[in-house]
């Protein structure tokens, strides 16, 4: 029986792909047990136990930026973390760390390579994060979801889906989510989304931009975000919802999105064969734009500036996209050519070859 610790949290975007690598450990290996690390302010605080796994946790760390009474502090309760979990690997008889970024990875990774148990990282970005630059450094055992990805000893597996997108028949489930969202099946769906808290000009100019869509007879499927403060026109054939809680149904309906262009956006859009707009999210490090890299590279999607993305622009490029259903099929096909269903089982086995692997004793 072999005991996993699956390190990360923070964001959706570190804790549903762990999420994903711990139910597909789980259906390979009924008897192993699966333990998870992170935060109790963290997403994970809700969603691992929800999900029947436990959550041991550390104290939230974010990494100090700049001098300050934090930074002076963060050595020493850094030091702290990395002995509380090597506590945890010793307590719990931990084989293998996965990790997969976040304030729960970093200390993670130095508290796996000083106890000599197997490690393995899964970086969902195509821009690195600092804990994982960090983590590269103690394995072999890197798993990527994108080409170009600049880590040492890095092997694509694509992203590790929520297994209702990985099982996705998005003609069988079409039906379903009309129904659900009030939608007419003989009309093409654009989804506008911008994440579970919503983009602002995404959301400024579409709520802009809607007539002029509505009446090149497409309808639209628009996903605010919880902090959204645009409000519904009641035009036929326009949905707006604050969060949708079966995005599942919202892809299956889609014909073309638009969104931002987060690691899991564009993985799962790119896994079913959605074409996309994207606008990348103009503050950090630029990981969004380097995450539509691939696909737009493929021809599957349209990348657009946040600042750019005005109703202008909307009438100039994406009208005449949206009036040609011949182009847009041509960008799902090219979409789904980089698209990656199984990286969830690509990325277990990655965590099984490291679990095979004899680890040498750094003590």
């Amino acid at each position: 029986m072999t005991t996993y610790l699956l390190a990360g949290g923070g964001t959706a975007g570190h804790v549903n792909p762990l999420l994903a690598v711990a139910d597909r450990i789980r259906d390979r290996e009924p008897d192993a047990v699966v333990l998870v690390l992170g935060t109790k302010e963290g997403l994970e605080s809700r969603l691992v136990p929800e999900r029947g796994y436990e959550l041991l946790t550390i104290a939230r760390l974010p990494f100090p930026r700049r001098p300050s009474r934090a930074a002076l502090s963060f050595p020493g309760r850094f030091r702290g973390a990395i002995d509380d979990i090597r506590g945890y690997i010793r307590d719990r008889g931990v084989d293998v760390v996965v990790g997969f970024g976040g304030y729960a990875s970093a200390p993670a990774y130095i508290a796996a390579s000083r106890e000599s148990v197997s490690l393995v990282i899964h970086e969902a970005n195509a821009k690195p994060g600092m804990a994982n630059k960090l983590g590269a450094r103690f394995t072999k055992f890197v798993g990527v979801a994108f080409e170009g990805t600049s880590l040492p000893h890095a092997t694509v597996v694509g992203m590790p889906l929520r297994r209702e997108v990985e099982q996705l028949d998005r003609h069988a489930a079409k039906a379903e989510g009309l129904a659900a969202f009030g939608l007419d099946g003989s009309k093409p769906v654009l989804l506008v989304t911008g994440g579970s808290t919503g983009a602002r000009s995404i959301n400024a100019t579409v709520a802009a931009s809607v007539e002029l869509i509505l009446g090149l007879g497409w309808q639209v499927l628009h996903i605010a975000g919880a902090q959204s403060e645009i409000t519904d026109p009641g035009l036929d054939g326009y949905r707006l919802m604050k969060y949708c809680d079966r995005m599942d149904l919202a892809i299956a309906v889609a014909d073309l999105a638009v969104s931002r262009s987060g690691s899991a956006t564009v993985s799962e859009l790119s896994a079913v064969g959605i074409p996309a707009v994207y606008v990348p999210y103009p503050v950090g490090n630029g990981e969004q734009r380097f995450n539509a890299r691939g696909v737009v590279a493929a021809g599957g999607a349209i990348l657009v500036d946040d600042a750019s993305f005005t109703p202008d622009w909307v009438a100039q490029t994406l009208v005449p996209l949206l009036s040609d259903r011949a182009a847009i099929a041509e960008l799902a096909a090219r979409a789904i050519t980089v698209g990656v269903l199984d990286g969830a089982d690509r990325m277990v086995d990655l965590v099984s070859r490291a679990a095979a692997t004899p680890v040498k004793s750094t003590k």
